[in-house]
């Protein structure tokens, strides 16, 4: 067979639990993607064995220079982080977030869909034609990593602990503009800024100040400011209204979540973490953690890995490839093969080979 004409490079993290099944069942697909293509573009895939295993190794979740072992490649496929046996801060912050910061994945991008025979518990949701994206604060904010615990040597419940959350307006105003050249190619034009400024009047109120300024550009993007606890109420009872919701770190994260136990399981949410200005690789994973109950059974739902695939393949500048692929996860589901967590028997292989037949 000739050589692909172009070849992306690749690194697989599969890290934790249910990581190992989806990260696997993302690259039959990819592979699967790649051949139709018949030669134009191929994969490379760089495995690294780095998570909760390689910590029990070595004390570290990734090594020393593993950021550098990364910088060169084209995209990092990522799939779950966290194990029973390392502290949750510990894994999260020596590995994803430490990808994320060093290689300033400073947008994080989380659609919210329905899919096809997958229930959801919004009362009328497909019929509704419920679709958003939210955007995510991915570098600082509430997640900067600022603060410390200090006093732990006094008696009794002495010790006291710092976490700041920090606004730029270098960071603020990025993520505004990048919120508004998506809603630029969606259908509702609308961004819809998450806020909590009433009561966070320092951080939140530079949020809402610069956001104020970046919309002056976009007059033909409508806009609201809505309070978070506000929003998660929107979300359930308006979600229609949500076109791009842009958020920071910690209020994206929930929010999130909830569109996408709205949309029926986190098993179903796709994720990209982007570095817009492509000085470093984007890392693209699913929503969902590394789910140690069923890990290694082979039920594991593999419809968020491979929603961030298609993300991948946006990123890489191959829209039809990505489309084709979003496509097939709806036939799939429109056929019921679904897994368990949305009410299916379907393992993560049946899932997984049924997309690749479903492909265009």
């Amino acid at each position: 067979m000739a050589a692909a004409t172009k070849t992306f490079d690749i690194a697989s993290i599969p890290a934790d639990g249910v990581g190992h099944e989806v990260v696997a069942a993302g690259r039959e697909v990819l592979e699967a993607i790649a051949t139709n293509s018949g030669g134009q573009f191929g994969f490379e895939w760089r495995d690294f064995d780095w998570g909760s295993e390689y910590y029990a190794r070595t004390g570290r979740m990734m090594p020393e220079d593993g950021l550098e072992q990364l910088k060169d490649l084209d995209a990092i496929f990522f799939g779950a982080v966290g194990w029973p046996t390392v502290p949750d801060h510990v894994s999260l912050w020596g590995l994803r977030i430490a990808i994320c910061q060093g290689f300033d994945q400073w947008a994080n991008i989380r659609p919210v869909s329905m899919l096809p025979n997958v229930q959801s518990p919004i009362v009328g949701a497909h019929e509704r034609d419920l679709d958003w994206i939210v955007v995510r604060e991915n570098s600082e904010g509430e997640y900067s990593g600022f603060g410390g615990r200090n006093f732990s040597g006094r008696e009794g419940l002495g010790e006291v602990s710092t976490q700041s959350a920090v606004f730029t307006e270098v960071g603020c105003e990025r993520i505004f503009r990048f919120a508004f050249d998506l809603a630029r190619t969606r259908p509702g034009k609308k961004v819809s800024k998450v806020t909590k400024s009433n009561a966070q009047q320092y951080g939140m109120v530079l949020w809402d100040e610069v956001f104020d300024r970046v919309a002056q550009d976009y007059p033909d993007i409508e806009t609201e400011s809505v309070l978070v606890d506000a929003m998660a109420a929107k979300f359930v009872l308006r979600p229609e209204d949500l076109d791009v919701v842009v958020a920071s770190n910690l209020h994206a994260d929930i929010l999130s979540d909830l569109g996408s136990a709205m949309s029926g399981s986190l098993g179903l949410a796709a994720s990209a973490n982007l570095n817009p200005d492509r000085r470093f690789p984007s890392m693209f994973e699913p929503v969902h953690g590394s789910a140690p109950d069923i890990a290694g059974q082979g039920i594991a739902n593999p419809v968020g890995q491979f929603g961030s695939a298609a993300l991948m393949l946006e990123h890489f500048g191959l829209d039809v490839e990505a489309k084709s692929l979003q496509v097939a996860i709806d036939r799939t589901c429109e056929q019921g093969i679904l897994t368990r967590d949305v009410g299916g028997t379907a393992s993560t292989h049946d899932v997984t080979q049924a997309v690749i037949d479903n492909l265009g």
